[in-house]
Order: C-alpha cells, then structure tokens, then sequence
C-alpha cells in the first residue's frame, strides 16, 4: 500500500502546477482547466488524509467538491463562450473593460 503522505505531495505538485497555469497562462480556458486542477488537488488531498485518519469525512468533501467543480465548469464555459461571440478573443490581456 502506498503511504498517505506520496498523496500528500502529489496534491502539493498539483496545487503548484495548477496555481503556475493560472499565475502564467493569458487563455481563458487555459486558467479554467487550471482551476479544475487545483481542486483535484484539493480532493486528493481529502482523500489522503481521510485515508490516514479512517474518517468518512474527507469522501464527502470531494463529493460536494467534484459536483461544485462541475457546476463551476459549466458556468465559467458558458461566460467564456459568451465573450467568445462578442470579442472573438479568449485572451484576459485584450479584456480590459467591464462591459461587454
């Protein structure tokens, strides 16, 4: 069995990974699939420690993780769409203005 605290680094490098996408990358979509990244990151995380300590807890936190990650997918897909049309650009440089 793996030691819990491999998991551990893993969710630390994936946090860092997803944080670096977000900090370096100008797309839209780019830093949206970052974001989902960090909150994998975040469960696996949960589900580590829960592995550690026999707790059912940290499963039910990703749960509500995975099903507000995936509401947050839709929407954030929705919004970049919808500046799609409007802008034909995805790039946060060119989006300066708050109106659309």
């Amino acid at each position: 069995m793996v030691p819990y605290e491999y998991y551990v680094v893993l969710s630390g490098l994936l946090m860092v990974l997803g944080l670096i996408g977000i900090i370096i990358r100008k797309n839209l979509i780019a830093m949206l699939l970052s974001t989902e990244l960090m909150l994998n990151a975040v469960n696996i995380a949960f589900v580590a420690f829960d592995m550690k300590l026999y707790d059912v807890s940290g499963q039910v936190f990703v749960f509500f993780i995975l099903t507000i990650a995936a509401a947050e997918a839709a929407v954030g897909l929705g919004l970049i769409m919808a500046i799609y049309r409007l802008r034909k650009d995805v790039d946060v440089n060119t989006l300066t203005e708050l109106k659309l």
